[in-house]
Formats: structure tokens, C-alpha cells, sequence
């Protein structure tokens, strides 16, 4: 009866590794929230009383793109290598169907919030940027949550419900994205780290 039981146990695993990407690094969310936190302070470093009130031809408004873009690279970056590390340690790929469709699926509400934000920026509201990209990334991490940990989820939902309060606070931006993406990320892959990374 007990070999009967493991047996499906086991089953049951070689299914759940089939249908879900179950390599995402928990130190990398870490990782990606005090680098998200860093660009923030950066930021209001730059632009000091100003950060409402810059154009988009400002020299500020430059750097804070440069500040941005470094923010993305380094996560994207960050992630991609741990999770290689993770899945090598794992036994399987970093590419296979499954992180295809997470991939995809992350990618149509992100790229699709991009192009919203820059069309937004274009007439110049300015004051929404951050809502409609904590918004779109929240939904993005839902829409992929199906093809990964369920951690994921949870994040998407806080995501997107602090993305609703900052459309609610016009003019404190920036806070907002500190949390959504700082604060949670930490919160969020310190969660990972101890509940899956930890017991490998």
C-alpha cells in the first residue's frame, strides 16, 4: 500500500514538472526588489522636489530612463541566471514548452502595458505611467501564475491592487513603484526562497 501511494506521489510530481515552470528563483525576486528600490532612490536623487514636474525633454527625464532600463536589465539578467542555476541543479531545462508558454503568457499584458504607458506619456499624462505599469505587470504575473508557482499569483493580485490606489494618489508615482516593485518583490521571493529554494 505505501509503494502503491509513493508511486502516485511520484506521478504526481513528474505531472506538476510537466505543466509548471518550477524554477524561478526566489533570491532573484529578492534581488529585483533592492534593485527596483536603488533606481527609486536614484530617481528622487535626480529630480528631487521636481519628480512631478519634469518634461520629457529634460535632461532628468534621461537619466531616469537610463536609471529604469538599468533597473530591467539587471533584474531580467538577475533572474535568467539564477534560474538557469536552479534548473541545472533541478535536472531539467531553463527552455522547454512550459517556460515558453509562461513566457508568452507573461508577455502579451506586459508588452501590451508598455505600449499603453508610452502612449500615455506621448499625451502627456504623466501621472498614470505608474499605475497603468503596476497594473499591467500585476496582470502580466497572473496571466503566467498558471505555468509557474502559485506564489506568483499572490504577487500579481498585490500588484495590481496597489496599482489601483496609486490611479487613486496622483502625483506619488514613484512611492508606488518602490512598493510594487521594491517592497513586494522582496516580500515575495523571500516567501519562495524559504517555502521552495531553501529545501533543495
Amino acid at each position: 500500500m505505501n509503494d502503491y501511494l509513493k508511486d502516485i506521489q511520484d506521478i504526481k510530481k513528474m505531472m506538476d514538472r510537466s505543466t509548471q515552470f518550477i524554477s524561478l528563483s526566489g533570491i532573484s525576486g529578492v534581488l529585483a526588489g533592492i534593485y527596483a528600490l536603488a533606481g527609486a532612490y536614484a530617481v528622487r536623487q535626480i529630480t528631487g522636489d521636481s519628480y512631478p514636474y519634469i518634461t520629457l525633454e529634460s535632461v532628468e527625464f534621461k537619466q531616469c530612463l537610463g536609471i529604469m532600463a538599468a533597473v530591467l536589465v539587471l533584474s531580467v539578467g538577475t533572474a535568467l541566471i539564477m534560474s538557469a542555476s536552479k534548473a541545472k541543479k533541478q535536472g531539467t531545462s531553463l527552455i522547454n514548452s512550459t517556460s515558453l508558454r509562461l513566457l508568452a503568457n507573461f508577455a502579451i499584458p506586459l508588452v501590451t502595458g508598455g505600449i499603453f504607458a508610452l502612449l500615455l506619456i506621448n499625451a502627456h499624462h504623466y501621472g498614470l505611467v505608474a499605475p497603468v505599469t503596476l497594473i499591467f505587470y500585476g496582470l502580466a504575473c497572473v496571466n503566467a501564475s498558471k505555468y509557474t508557482l502559485r506564489d506568483v499569483r499572490y504577487l500579481g493580485i498585490t500588484v495590481i491592487v496597489i496599482g489601483l490606489v496609486a490611479t487613486y494618489a496622483v502625483g506619488y508615482g514613484l512611492e508606488f513603484w518602490a512598493l510594487g516593485f521594491g517592497v513586494c518583490h522582496i516580500l515575495y521571493g523571500s516567501t519562495m526562497y524559504y517555502k521552495y529554494d531553501r529545501k533543495q
